[in-house]
């Protein structure tokens, strides 16, 4: 067999089995060269599936050469590989730039351990989007949070500890439900393979206990994405985070769990459950809503820097959700093309963050006059990313947002609402961003304020890469869009 038939299988083995490896590197910056390598392998394994998924072919593995439903089965398409695409993109992005960042926050005697950790949530989170299998899905997401919880307790800041409290008393609710979901499918079906699972539901008779999973597995995994008003474990595990944490999760968390999500719902409920199209519509859309509006006004109103881009990733959460609600082709496309194109903004965001907190250790807005003119460069690279998340013609948030209005037109006259409330939603996202450039770029720093300089080359690099890759993709959409229209279409035959 050759080895690219080998590669959903390495795309998970590869950061898991080397995890233990790094956690025993004590020489000075090893783990960080051990980590940043396996990432990029990830990375360029994700690449080449990508480029096999482009070329026609839906690629299935069967672990240990057992086949579904019996044994575990990896599937790959083109939503998995776009995710796919997201979290080790987004990794290996990270630990490119935050080598300094990771230095100043992580003591040289807990980095190897923090660098196991983290590419336990790079496998876990790659294996919930390669699997095919409910359980599976579930040690994988368990996996990626309990590495994820000490990711986040990681840095200096003792306020990460009730942080990720919170975190772990929620995201602990969200998997047990959601494990409750498929204990109840498994009940009635038999199975834990979504393709066996979609296959055996419309035989079962009596449907309650799988309307009931269905209510179980929703919840659970909204839970994990941090859809309104279950966020609120988000806003702080992102502020108190180490400021590359928070890029790496911030960038592809919460997409994992709305694909697993999107892709659940569509495979095993929606052609099985009478009118679910519509429950599912009326479930989420008042949702992205109510998540759009509040996420943004709450951003506007808010004084620290990493709060206030946390909050507005509940908005951007929302938008997707918009787009899936939607329940048509072109709203999957815009959804999905949205947890693309919002990853390339919020990751150059925190990446910019990073590397402010280079110089400051606080980061509240009030703290950032002036720095426009001492960091000329990483506040560049802010403004562009800055404008993507708003959505300005030319960057890769527009791409997503005008697929999203055009949705939203299909509607009928709801969608006029819709299209309202994502064009208000915009100009605040116009509001806190210029809140930002306003005190950087005209703010006047207080006298005997310690000097600021531009952060390492090698971060401001990756950053400015992360930046400029929002306004390629924004005039270069074709890839994100391919993938999302596919990811779409195999979605909604589901339904016929």
């Amino acid at each position: 067999m050759s080895l690219t038939a080998q590669l959903p299988a390495l795309q998970v083995v590869v950061p898991m089995l080397t995890a233990p490896l790094v956690a025993f590197l004590r020489l000075p910056g090893l783990a960080w060269i051990a980590t940043t390598a396996t990432s990029a392998m990830a990375f360029a394994i994700a690449v080449s599936l990508t480029q096999t998924v482009l070329g026609g072919a839906q690629m299935d593995y069967s672990m240990g050469g057992w086949a579904a439903p019996y044994g575990i089965a990896l599937n790959l398409d083109s939503f998995s590989v776009l995710l796919l695409l997201i979290v080790t993109g987004a990794s290996t992005v990270a630990l490119l730039a935050g080598k300094a960042s990771l230095d100043k926050e992580i003591e040289p005697s807990r980095q190897p351990m923090f660098f196991a950790g983290w590419l336990l949530v790079l496998a876990g989170l790659a294996g919930i989007v390669v699997t095919g299998d409910a359980f599976n899905i579930f040690v994988f997401m368990e996996i990626s949070s309990l590495a994820t919880y000490m990711l986040v307790a990681g840095g200096p800041d003792r306020r990460a500890l009730t942080a990720v409290f919170k975190y772990l008393i929620m995201g602990t609710t969200g998997a047990t439900f959601y494990l409750i979901g498929i204990g109840l499918i498994y009940m009635m079906t038999g199975t834990l393979n979504l393709a066996d699972m979609e296959a055996r539901i419309g035989a079962v008779e009596d449907v309650k206990p799988i309307l009931v999973a269905a209510g179980f597995i929703t919840i659970g995994l909204a839970l994990k994405a941090a859809v309104f008003p279950l966020h609120a474990w988000l806003p702080n595990a992102y502020t108190y985070a180490p400021n590359v944490v928070t890029v790496f999760l911030a960038a592809c968390s919460t997409k994992v769990a709305l694909y697993v999500l999107l892709r659940f719902d569509f495979v095993v409920f929606q052609g099985n459950l009478s009118q679910h199209d519509l429950q599912f519509a009326g479930f989420l859309i008042p949702l992205a809503l109510l998540g759009i509006v509040m996420g943004s006004l709450a951003a506007v109103f808010e004084r620290n820097l990493k709060r206030l881009l946390a909050y507005s990733s509940v908005a951007q959460i929302g938008y997707i959700l918009l787009g899936a609600g939607c329940v048509s082709v072109l709203g999957l496309t815009a959804g999905i093309v949205h947890m693309f194109n919002h990853a390339l903004a919020k990751g150059a965001l925190f990446l910019v963050v990073a590397c402010v907190g280079m110089s400051l250790s606080r980061l509240r807005i009030a703290d950032l006059a002036g720095v426009g003119r001492d960091m000329p460069w990483t506040m560049g690279a802010f403004v562009l990313a800055g404008l993507s998340l708003i959505g300005v013609p030319g960057t890769a948030g527009f791409v997503s947002k005008w697929y999203l209005i055009l949705a939203a037109l299909e509607q009928g006259p709801v969608g006029l609402l819709m299209v309202a409330i994502i064009v208000f939603s915009s100009l605040l996202a116009v509001v806190y961003i210029w809140r930002i450039v306003e005190t950087v770029y005209f703010g006047e720093r207080e006298p005997g304020a310690a000097a600021i300089s531009e952060a390492p080359m090698p971060m401001l690099i990756v950053t400015w890469l992360a930046a400029l890759a929002n306004l390629f993709f924004g005039l270069q959409p074709d890839l994100p869009v391919e993938l999302a229209t596919n990811a779409a279409q195999a979605l909604l035959v589901h339904l016929l």
